[in-house]
């Protein structure tokens, strides 16, 4: 299958360690195709727009950039068979949230991963924010509390 990653870990160094050393490689090794929406924009590109002066030619250099990276990762979500979504955090990342709903809207299912332990949802019916929570599960798929369940969380989807 090609499963779309949806995580907001490459945003900080350690997330980009476990992201690139540990999920990316277990999904591979299940035989899947990773759908890596860190690498769908030239990180170059990226670069050069955080290292221009703050201004206006900066706001509208990443307002561009910014409208290139969505659309390019919606139409990864497009291409994709599954989503596997980190869901760490005090409260799910927004663009993973985002990510989550539309792969929903699409039919696509939505494997959700959250090793984090802190309390994250809207009462004591939920894991995670209860809409985010929903939409995971209508999509077909499931949550998963350790990265060795990610491997049978994708192998039912794959069944199904």
């Amino acid at each position: 299958m090609k499963i779309y990653l949806a995580s907001p870990l490459g945003f900080s160094e350690v997330g980009r360690a476990f992201y690139t050393q540990a999920l990316i490689p277990l999904v591979e090794r299940l035989g899947h195709e990773v759908l890596d929406p860190w690498k769908l924009t030239d990180a170059a590109e990226v670069e050069a727009v955080r290292r221009m002066h703050y201004g206006s030619d900066r706001r509208d250099a990443y307002r561009r950039l910014n409208a290139q990276i969505g659309e390019a990762n919606a139409r990864a979500i497009d291409r994709c068979d599954a989503v596997l979504a980190v869901l760490d955090g005090v409260d799910v990342d927004s663009g993973t949230a985002a990510e989550i709903g539309y792969a929903c809207a699409k039919g696509k299912p939505v494997v959700g991963y959250r090793g984090d332990f802190r309390l994250s949802a809207d009462n004591e019916g939920s894991i995670i924010n209860l809409q985010v929570e929903y939409f995971i599960r209508a999509s077909g798929g499931s949550i998963v509390e350790t990265i060795v369940d990610v491997a049978g969380a994708l192998a039912l989807l794959k069944r199904n």
